[in-house]
């Protein structure tokens, strides 16, 4: 009997080397509930309330296919005026857009923010939807849209996001992504408080009151002494939520967008995408106004801790590996697999086939904690990644020479 307690208390000893990633596992499923409870009880606002709308779509070298896709299903909504800011450099999209009845403003000024600022100025509608080049709409996002608006305390509204037509292993990891923000962060920030941390620049409509108010400070957003190039969608939703708005997902307005299927440009657009949150998010934490949305404040703090609390995972595998506790690594390996599909199930259920890429999902979570730290380290860095334009001397100027041989002046606005 001695010597089978012995053996048992061998055997903890053993094992009492792992007892911190089951504690931290602990605290971080505790948080995930405190989300996850929220979000479960979202619901799209209902209605019939409508208000004008105008698009604004910032347009940079774009696959000319899926641009013109994209105009079709602006189009389909009825909305009341498409603008189309086009870099002067891109004939291609010129053309297309030539083809539909939108308003086009040519731009020789690099950068995506002074585009949505001329874009919005030339708008005479109540709302503006804010639409990236390659986002495809549902035939309903428009009056979906409009239905949060009903209260006027509202001042932004974000639609759901999926990728359009996904084929490739990181394009499926990004669908899976969208659906877990969705259907938690986003969902769970609507219905406690009404303050989603970013409408996202796929598609978000705010009222244009509020942008005409804020295009100042959207322009000259700094980060500590460097002006600020990307991060538009965070910026306005800060700017509307500082100023005692309501931001709002609405996720009954579904839209699609196309999403980079190779490594190098994946984690450029993350790398990017990761600076932007620690600067939005490290500078709103340092405000009074978000504290007064503390379940905004708490998503940040977790998001943030959880770059770091995330990797303790691989850690503890590698110190598995390398005592050769298999048994220890079986169990770590099929709980990432079951953990990860638990808090992703609503893509799982629309997408049951994504349940065998789990364990790719749950590899590249890892290496994405990676990137942001990366990010964290560079925030200073200001460079668009997946765009020729960059801050030299605080001032956004293109890195590459423009291709376009002849084009309308800069500024000009034609309506085809």
């Amino acid at each position: 009997m001695s010597g089978l307690f012995q053996t048992t208390f061998l055997d903890f000893r053993y094992y009492l080397v792992y007892l911190p990633l089951g504690i931290l596992g602990l605290v971080r499923w505790t948080f995930w509930l405190v989300r996850r409870a929220p979000a479960s009880l979202y619901r799209p606002v209902k209605g019939d309330f409508r208000l004008s709308m105008s698009i604004v779509v910032p347009v940079y070298q774009e696959d000319p296919e899926i641009f013109a896709l994209a105009i079709e299903s602006w189009l389909a909504n009825e909305v009341e005026e498409v603008v189309l800011v086009i870099d002067a450099t891109d004939e291609a999209c010129q053309e297309v857009a030539a083809r539909y009845p939108v308003t086009v403003i040519i731009t020789d000024v690099p950068g995506k923010r002074d585009a949505l600022v001329r874009g919005w100025e030339a708008c005479r509608t109540e709302l503006v939807a804010l639409v990236d080049s390659d986002t495809i709409w549902a035939h309903d996002v428009s009056a979906e849209a409009c239905k949060p608006f009903v209260d006027p305390k509202v001042g932004g509204v974000g639609t759901r996001q999926n990728v359009y037509n996904p084929k490739g292993f990181l394009q499926r990891v990004n669908d899976m992504y969208l659906d877990y923000r969705y259907f938690d962060e986003n969902a769970a920030q609507s219905r406690m408080g009404r303050a989603v941390s970013c409408l996202s620049g796929r598609t978000a409509i705010y009222r244009r009151e509020l942008l005409l108010e804020i295009s100042e400070d959207f322009m000259a957003e700094t980060f500590m002494g460097v002006p600020c190039m990307s991060g538009d969608d965070k910026r306005l939703t800060t700017l509307i939520l500082e100023r005692g708005h309501l931001a709002f997902m609405q996720r009954s307005a579904r839209v699609w967008s196309t999403f980079p299927g190779t490594v190098r440009i994946f984690l450029k657009q993350r790398l990017r995408w990761a600076r932007n949150t620690w600067r939005s998010d490290l500078r709103a934490l340092s405000r009074r106004w978000v504290w007064k949305h503390p379940f905004l404040a708490f998503t940040m703090i977790d998001k943030g801790v959880s770059s770091f609390t995330l990797l303790f995972s691989p850690v503890f595998m590698t110190l598995a590996i390398i005592r050769q506790d298999w048994f220890f690594v079986a169990c770590l390996a099929g709980w990432w697999w079951l953990s990860r599909s638990a808090k992703i199930l609503p893509h799982l259920v629309r997408q049951p086939s994504s349940f065998f890429l789990v364990p790719g999902f749950v590899a590249v979570s890892f290496v994405m904690a990676v990137v942001k730290l990366c990010a964290l380290a560079t925030i200073r860095k200001q460079r668009w990644l997946t765009r020729q334009v960059s801050v030299e001397n605080g001032v956004v100027v293109r890195t590459a020479p423009a291709q376009a041989a002849s084009q309308p002046p800069a500024g000009s606005e034609v309506t085809v």
